[in-house]
């Protein structure tokens, strides 16, 4: 992601979560206090039915599945990428004991004392470093929540992108290589989230609702942390309920360029919980900065005319930044203006 130059900008006073925690105070700091629109509600049930969760896809039935389980596992991840957005992988392949020992290696730097986590700042209008990310002006509402981006834990997941890609591809009639031939040496980055507990969760967000610039984003969810992602699915918030040893993906934006808006980038926010604590670890994989990217010509007709015009993917990334910042979509930069 691009930074804006740090001189241009004021961020004012930025509490420390963690701190505010310790204080055992029911008092929440004004900027932290969303308006009224914004506010979770906790307690209005959801109008879905209250089983319902994201699709779930069996990865292995991908890899070494028989044909019929292959067909049937590609049907439902096509399903799940023009539907939701969203879906919940099992049987990925990545070693368990690898998941362990990043969420433990995650929750030893958080546990850290503040001064320590300090040492390693984010820089105003980055998303580098331990502190708020996206944070550009003094009077911007900020996330219940503390980040840090490492450069670690990427090997497998970046395994794991790759193949998604080649089988989201397959279920687009593309080649299987296309994604990969287009991306060049593609970005990646991780970053691990920290949302205690707060005590008053109805006028907070863990996370500001957005959708992601990157083509894919994998989240794993902290074993024991309370329920805090949200997908927004025909105007409601849906929780996504995590299934042990899963990882969570979902489509950003540059999918739903190339795929000229057939799979969507949805928008997702993360809400926090009155008595426990959230670690949620994330990686962002998208094509290099030097890419130009638009609408894969397959995927245009007179029934499926171009909506997004052609631009560099790096060009892009400013703009994402600028968009989160004026509260507009993400992808009004790209749009084809009618």
């Amino acid at each position: 992601m691009a930074p804006i130059p740090a001189s241009v900008i004021k961020v004012g006073h930025i509490d420390d979560v963690q701190e505010l925690k310790k204080k055992k105070t029911s008092q929440i700091p004004e900027r932290f206090i969303r308006d009224t629109t914004e506010r979770p509600t906790l307690d209005k049930p959801i109008s879905y039915p209250c089983n319902i969760n994201i699709p779930v896809i069996d990865f292995s039935k991908l890899v070494e599945g028989n044909r019929d389980d292959f067909c049937k596992e590609i049907m439902k991840l096509r399903t799940c990428c023009e539907e939701w957005g969203f879906f919940q992988v099992m049987n990925h392949g990545i070693d368990l004991d690898l998941l362990e020992r990043i969420e433990k290696v995650a929750m030893e730097f958080f546990m850290m004392p503040l001064e320590e986590k300090q040492k390693y700042p984010m820089i105003p209008g980055t998303v580098q470093g331990y502190g708020q990310a996206f944070v550009f002006s003094e009077d911007q509402k900020l996330d219940w929540c503390n980040i840090e981006t490492v450069d670690i834990y990427s090997r497998e997941i970046r395994k794991l992108c790759k193949n998604l890609l080649k089988y989201i591809a397959i279920t687009l009639s593309l080649n299987d290589d296309v994604f990969e031939e287009m991306f060049g040496v593609a970005v990646q980055a991780v970053r691990m989230n920290y949302y205690p507990a707060c005590p008053r969760p109805d006028l907070v967000l863990g996370l500001s609702p957005h959708s992601d610039g990157s083509a894919l984003t994998v989240l794993q969810q902290g074993k024991g942390s309370s329920v805090g992602l949200q997908i927004l699915k025909d105007n409601t918030w849906i929780p996504v309920q995590p299934i042990p040893n899963a990882l969570v993906v979902n489509i950003g934006d540059t999918i739903e360029v190339l795929t000229n808006g057939r799979y969507k980038s949805v928008e997702h926010r993360a809400v926090t919980h009155k008595e426990k604590d959230r670690l949620s670890i994330v990686t962002f994989y998208a094509p290099s900065y030097e890419i130009e990217l638009g609408p894969i010509q397959e995927l245009v007709d007179d029934k499926n005319p171009c909506k997004y015009r052609r631009y560099n993917h790096g060009e892009y990334s400013k703009h994402y930044v600028t968009n989160k910042l004026q509260g507009k979509k993400t992808l009004e930069f790209a749009k084809i203006k009618n």
